[in-house]
Formats: C-alpha cells, structure tokens, sequence
C-alpha cells in the first residue's frame, strides 16, 4: 500500500496532536511530511522525533536555529523553516498528498487556500477560512478539484448523514434542514448574573471536549456555533433559513440532517476529536481511531433544548453576519478574535466580547468583497476597530 503523505498545520495544538495520535496508529498507511506549530517549540521537537518530517515550521524566525540543532544532534535532517510564507510553502509541497489544515484562526486562511490551489486533499479543521472567504474558497475548491472534508465534529457528522453523491444540491438530496447540536459550554445553566465575573480558566473548563483556548472561549460564548453555522453554509450550500442549532449537553450526537421525506439521520459518537479525524484521513474507508466505542445504556439519556440567544449573543451575532453577506462574516470573526483575545489577556470581561464584536459590525457597512487582498485588508480594518472598542473599554 502506498502510503498517504501529510502536511498537518497546527500540529502542536489540539486538533494536531490528535492527528498525530491517530496517524502513529497506523504507520503503514502514513508518512508525515511536514509539520507547523506557532510558539510551543518543544511539542514541535517531540513531534519531530517521533514522526521524522521533511520540513517543520515554526511561527518566529529567532527559534529557528535551536529548533534546527536540536533536531541534528538527534541525527534528524528536518529543514526548519519559519513565518507565513513557510506554512503556504509546506502546504503547496507537490509530495504532500493531503494538509490537515487546523491553524487556529485568520491565520490559517492562505496556508489552506495554497494548499487547495495546489487540488491537494484537504482535511478542513480551520473553520474562518470559510468564514472570511467563504465564496472564494469554496469557488477555488471546483476550479482546482480539491477534495474538502470536514473535521469540525458538526460538519463531519453532517457529511457522514448526507447522500454519498451529495454535490452541494438540498433540494435534490431532499434535505430540509441541517441541526448543529451545541454542548452549551461550561455556562449552560449559570445565572446570567454570575456571568458578569467570569474568568478566562473558567470560561476554558468545557464540560466534554479538551481544546484550546480560544477555542474553549468561543464555545463558552457558543461564538464557535455560530461560526460554525457560517462554515456549514458553504460546506453544504445550503441557506441561513435551512441550518439549526440545538443544544445537546451530552454531546453523543454530533448534528444531524432533517430530509422532506421526515427522516432524520445522525452520527452519534463519545466526544473525541479522533473520531472525524481518522474518518476524514481513511475516507472512503474506516480506520481505528482508538476511541473507546459508544455505550449507550450507560449514557441513558440525550437531552436536548433550543439556544437561548440572551445568553448567547454571539450565536445571535453569527446568524446576522451571515445573513448580511458580503463582509460581514470576515468582520465578525475579526473582532471576535481581539475580542477572545482581550479577554483572556484580562483586558476585557466575558460579557463584553459579544459587545465588542456586535459594535464592530456596526461600525463597518456591509460590502461586497471579490478577492482575497479585499478579504485580508477588510480583516484587518476589522480589527483595528475592535482594538479600539477595547482599548475604550478599558
């Protein structure tokens, strides 16, 4: 069997260890090829010394050259290279046969889009790329014949309850509508009052899932829902009107599609990120993922319940954005990241990141944008007005 030779961006965060974690599982199936981490050095070293890259990339030129002796005083011949221009090197690799894309944030925008340039196989964990670019994204996916799997649990669970042959038509699928299920965060049922004082390591403490910070904030806002209602628009080409949001504390069931037909079909599975990593890395076929499998009698029950968009704006937020257009996603996202990131710097408090990022929106107008320097300079005249919201603030 030839072996499938990686790219994974990301690598040192949660998405890309567990990538990691399954591909050493199966090594006569994978070869790494390249490997991307921003700031944690020494998770990037051990991955390096167990996987033997081709190429590692990190986010600062200055630690390059520890980084690169370390690797040959352990008799490693990796190439370490550094900055953005490294990560869409790696990712266009003609070698590379498939980029686990899972760069947490803007930042992982053009590393994937070279990499789809390039008709590589794109396991897609970077959900602002379609936020931001969503039209043009999706526009290069057909015109270069890049496969795009989903690895969001959401999305690959949609994916896994579509028509094996969907192409992006719900009308002739016959679906009705799409369910996102939302674990509700570590702040489902906490008095709206309490909320008023909460901190980043609480905010962090999800209930189900172990992920990063930012992320961890996002789901406690549920921004990271409404995100994720963005990316499912243009995964499935599908309207504002046709995508739901459900809360389902126990997070077994992962989302769902609704058929005309009243048919209701779901990917149900324990919370671990392993699980549509291994299915979008084997697909068509089916790999172990060393997750431990699904006990239903001991779970007992699955509960579920509408948002509640007084708690969470932010999902509110998603939802506008969306069905404004034209900039409104990019912006959104934008002022969402200075916002999760002022918070967690302790320089704004958890309530006033949907504040932030709602008179954001509403300083910028709505406008059609056609090309990525429009998308980048849009993104970065969003943050400058969300960094001067907070610096108000405080």
């Amino acid at each position: 069997m030839k072996r499938q030779r990686l790219a994974v961006l990301g690598a040192t965060g949660s998405i890309g260890v567990s990538t990691l974690d399954v591909v050493a599982r199966h090594a006569e199936r994978y070869e790494v090829m390249a490997l991307t981490g921003n700031s944690r050095v020494e998770v990037l070293l051990d991955q390096c010394l167990q996987h033997r890259p081709r190429y590692a990339v990190l986010g600062q030129e200055q630690s390059v050259a520890a980084l690169t002796e370390r690797l040959r005083s352990a008799g490693l011949a990796t190439e370490v290279l550094a900055g953005p221009a490294a990560l869409e090197r790696v990712a266009a690799l003609p070698e590379v046969d498939t980029v686990m894309a899972a760069i947490v944030g803007a930042a992982g925008l053009q590393p994937t889009l070279a990499a789809v340039r390039q008709g590589k196989r794109i396991l897609l964990a970077n959900k602002e790329a379609l936020v931001m670019a969503g039209a043009l994204f999706m526009a290069e996916v057909r015109a270069h014949k890049a496969v795009l799997l989903p690895i969001d649990s959401e999305h690959n669970a949609v994916f896994q309850s579509l028509p094996a042959d969907y192409v992006g038509n719900p009308a002739r699928a016959g679906i009705s509508h799409i369910l996102l299920t939302a674990s509700g965060g570590p702040f489902r049922t906490t008095p709206l009052e309490r909320l008023q004082t909460v901190t980043p390591d609480e905010a962090c403490a999800h209930p189900n899932w172990a992920m990063g910070r930012k992320i961890s904030v996002d789901s406690a806002t549920m921004m990271n829902k409404g995100l994720e209602v963005i990316e499912a628009r243009w995964l499935f080409d599908v309207t504002p009107e046709q995508i739901e949001v459900v809360i389902h504390p126990q997070s077994v069931i992962h989302s769902l599609v609704q058929y005309i037909d009243g048919s209701v079909l779901a990917e149900l599975g324990n919370p671990d990120m392993r699980t549509p990593i291994a299915h979008a890395l084997a697909w068509p076929e089916r790999i172990a993922a060393g997750v431990a499998p699904l006990d239903l009698p001991a779970i007992a029950q699955l509960s579920f319940e509408r948002p509640d968009f007084t708690r969470f704006p932010c999902l509110a937020l998603a939802f506008r954005a969306l069905r404004a257009g034209g900039n409104a996603s990019t912006v959104l996202n934008a002022a969402n990241e200075v916002a999760v990131a002022a918070f967690l710097d302790r320089r704004l408090p958890f309530l006033a990141i949907a504040r932030i990022i709602g008179d954001t929106l509403d300083a910028l107008p709505v406008a059609d944008m056609s090309d990525l320097p429009a998308i980048l300079a849009e993104d970065a005249r969003a943050r400058a007005v969300a960094e001067d919201l907070v610096s108000c603030w405080q």
